[in-house]
């Protein structure tokens, strides 16, 4: 008869008791910081041999942490294979488990995948006019399976680890795989010959059924995978520099993002409860214009789609034109830009108009056309939500004049201003505190006699978060009520100091206010909040 698996406790409770039975140190592997150097120099099929995982090295003595600790054969068996004097410790059987899973998936593959790629480099004449016919690569030669499996490789592991894009550079005498995660770039694996440069860029055409003869000119396309019963689609981007062809794959889930936004609401993108109260009235109003502005990649999208799903129901008509549509919502008819075509943001809102909508959203306001019909259509009875390109609230007031629409009629429409921007949250897994010296506290705008005191966190590294410290991103807002001062001020051209003094004494919070509060909170680092707000003095 089968054991019945013990529940985590029971089992934690019963490796303390062997850990003290036999005197050793017992550990908790979500708790210790395990040195990723060391895991990848010990060979994974030995730690899965002997069930261990290497915890840290120093002077010729190695830290593991074992289950069972009785078999002293095996250890000392161990000892000698690794050539090193163990000291061991004791963790669950099921945590070791969890940490050489995502050990192989995220390091073996493409640790034996990759062997075949660190060749000595030699002098970079490359034949500029080499090409590969898809023949030849379809044809499966020596040369070129292993780029088949590095490729379908890199891309797996993006997958496994989040990653939102691949970007492959190519240097002088080596090509860097990286993967952007939670926003910052992070190397896939160490840099790779430039042997192998023009074969793994003609397999990401033949991929994306792009021509692998031109090499001068950027190109674009696009291709589709099935990752565990799914599929998902990666835009690519191929772009000449001066040391050969650059590619970023960028990764659309879309079947995992249409579940994701079914359920999704404003609840989750990580606004203050104030700024959610006051968002959640304007997305309700019957008519006027919410603007969300922030830099590519800032998370607009997100917020007007969880907005979106707050207010939808049968009774509206919901028509939204993007470019292009990357996740699709339930209820809600979506239109992509197509240029080519002749159908851009400005004409495709021209006809949404005369199909009788409720309400609107227009993926980016970029023209004087495309502003002028869109607040058109917030004064004639529709509630339009868009997005524009700006570093804060105060900006978009004059990126709107500049495409000169008429001052008064935006002013009418507007009912709010959404600035936003990702920090990426503190991983759970190795949150730990912080002092930081008053004179750093000083160079972040803050008054040590206050913020001595105040716990500050960041994240030591660990496998869940993939050595970064961060796990997951929240969103840092500021809102622009447009009160009747406000919109005096706007329509009188005061200046943006005038307006932020008058916002500031009505209780708005700025970026950089509601930056520090999520370091205060402990959801984000001070050193996250200095590189993605200003700093005020």
């Amino acid at each position: 008869m089968a054991s019945t698996p013990l529940d985590p406790l029971q089992e934690a409770a019963r490796a303390r008791a062997v850990a003290e039975r036999y005197y050793h140190e017992f550990v908790d592997l979500r708790e210790v910081r395990i040195d990723h150097d060391l895991f990848t120099s010990i060979p994974v099929d030995l730690m899965f041999r002997y069930n261990f995982v290497p915890i840290e090295g120093h002077n010729g003595t190695l830290d593991i942490a074992l289950a069972d600790p009785r078999n002293l054969s095996l250890i000392d068996e161990l000892a000698v294979l690794l050539g090193k004097k163990l000291r061991v410790k004791v963790a669950t059987l099921s945590q070791i488990s969890d940490l050489l899973k995502k050990t192989e998936q995220s390091q073996r593959v493409l640790d034996e995948v990759t062997e075949g790629f660190t060749l000595d480099v030699v002098g970079d004449e490359e034949n500029p006019d080499e090409t590969l016919s898809i023949d030849r690569l379809a044809a499966g030669d020596s040369d070129i399976a292993p780029v088949i499996k590095l490729v379908d490789t890199t891309i797996f592991n993006a997958l496994e680890r989040r990653a939102s894009d691949i970007h492959i550079e190519t240097r002088d005498q080596e090509v860097a795989i990286k993967y952007r995660i939670d926003g910052v770039l992070h190397y896939a694996m160490p840099p790779i010959a430039k042997d192998w440069h023009s074969t793994i860029i003609s397999r990401i055409k033949v991929m994306s059924e792009l021509d692998i003869a031109e090499r001068r000119i950027p190109q674009d396309g696009r291709f589709r995978v099935r990752y565990k019963t799914r599929l998902i689609d990666f835009r690519v981007s191929i772009m000449p520099t001066i040391y050969g062809e650059d590619a970023v794959l960028r990764v659309l889930d879309k079947e995992s993002m249409s579940e994701k936004f079914s359920n999704l609401s404003l609840d989750v993108v990580g606004f203050s409860a104030s700024e959610l109260a006051k968002f959640r009235r304007y997305i309700k109003e019957p008519y006027g214009m919410v603007l969300v502005t922030g830099p590519t990649g800032s998370g607009k999208t997100t917020t007007l789609y969880a907005a979106l799903s707050e207010i939808k129901n049968d009774e509206d008509k919901i028509i939204t034109i993007e470019d292009p549509v990357e996740y699709q919502i339930r209820g809600i008819t979506q239109i992509p830009v197509n240029e080519k075509k002749g159908l851009t943001f400005a004409r495709g809102l021209r006809s949404i108009l005369r199909h009788d909508p409720d309400k609107i959203l227009v993926g980016e306001i970029r023209d004087n056309e495309t502003a002028q019909i869109a607040i058109n259509a917030a004064l004639t009875g529709h509630l339009v939500f868009t997005t524009v390109h700006a570093n804060n609230v105060l900006d978009v007031l004059g990126r709107f004049l500049n495409m000169g629409v008429e001052l008064y009629n935006f002013v009418s429409a507007l009912n709010c201003i959404l600035a936003q921007r990702l920090v990426r949250m503190i991983c759970p897994h190795c949150k730990k505190q912080v002092t930081y010296p008053d004179s750093y506290l000083v160079e972040s705008g803050l008054d040590p006699g206050q913020w001595r005191d105040v716990p500050l966190y960041e994240g030591t590294g660990c496998f869940e978060c993939g050595g970064t410290g961060f796990r997951g991103r929240s969103a840092i807002s500021e809102l622009l009520d447009l009160s009747d001062n406000i919109r005096d001020l706007i329509l009188n051209r005061r200046p943006s100091t005038e307006i932020r003094r008058k916002a500031r004494e009505e209780g708005m919070t700025f970026l950089r206010d509601s930056a520090v509060e999520k370091a205060r909170e402990g959801i984000t680092t001070l050193k996250e909040i200095n590189k993605v707000t200003f700093i005020e003095s």
